[in-house]
């Protein structure tokens, strides 16, 4: 099992702790993190985009010149995708862009993603993260002692109303709980903050 410090808010060590090697040791799959990645962009497209066809278009009804005589190629509507005004010849309608991975390759995705930053040693594990009130400068100190300055997810081993209040006013960072962890927010971030209990808590869900 890997070892890692465990730190205080105010960044000092205070003990050490010993990771599932099935969590955050394995080899980092990189094809199902590509397909994870995809998936999770895929599902937060909102695909309402919308084009009207000829046969939505207001106007038309009437055919515009006679059949035959006119020395024009035959029309049956000033609608047609060629004519200014006219529909749109397969454009794009609503639809959704979701799809599904199995289970396994999910979890396998997790773990591939949290061992990649235990490798890039972006990994942190603090041992309690609470705050009395909140207030957002606090709560900015103790990212500082913990050396997490840029784009930061802190999990949390349950929901802390007091830290989401002091950080969502701030950008670049994102507060989960284990059950809610999620490839892209884990690779996106520079820094990856664990609380104890949370550690506990992410090896009950991922194994």
């Amino acid at each position: 099992m890997a070892s890692l410090d465990v730190l205080s808010k105010e960044g000092t060590k205070v003990n050490s702790i010993d990771l599932n090697q099935e969590i955050f040791g394995i080899e980092p799959n990189q094809h199902v993190l590509f397909e994870a990645v995809n998936l999770q962009r895929a599902s937060l497209r909102r695909g309402t985009h919308s084009v009207k066809n000829r046969a939505a278009v207001r106007g038309g009804g009437k055919k515009p010149f006679r059949q035959k005589g006119t020395g024009n190629a035959r029309q049956g509507t000033i609608r047609a995708p060629h004519y200014r005004g006219g529909g749109v010849v397969f454009g794009p309608t609503p639809r959704s862009y979701s799809y599904k991975m199995p289970r396994k390759m999910r979890r396998l995705a997790l773990r591939s993603a949290l061992s990649a930053k235990v490798n890039e040693e972006a990994f942190t594990v603090v041992e309690d993260f609470t705050m009395d009130a909140p207030k957002t400068k606090d709560f900015l100190a103790i990212l500082e002692n913990l050396e997490a300055s840029k784009k930061v997810l802190l999990v949390l081993g349950s929901e802390d109303v007091n830290i989401e209040l002091s950080s969502r006013n701030l950008q670049g960072v994102t507060i989960l709980t284990p059950q809610q962890l999620n490839v892209l927010d884990i690779l996106s971030a520079d820094r990856v903050i664990f609380t104890e209990g949370a550690i506990n808590k992410a090896e009950e869900v991922l194994l």
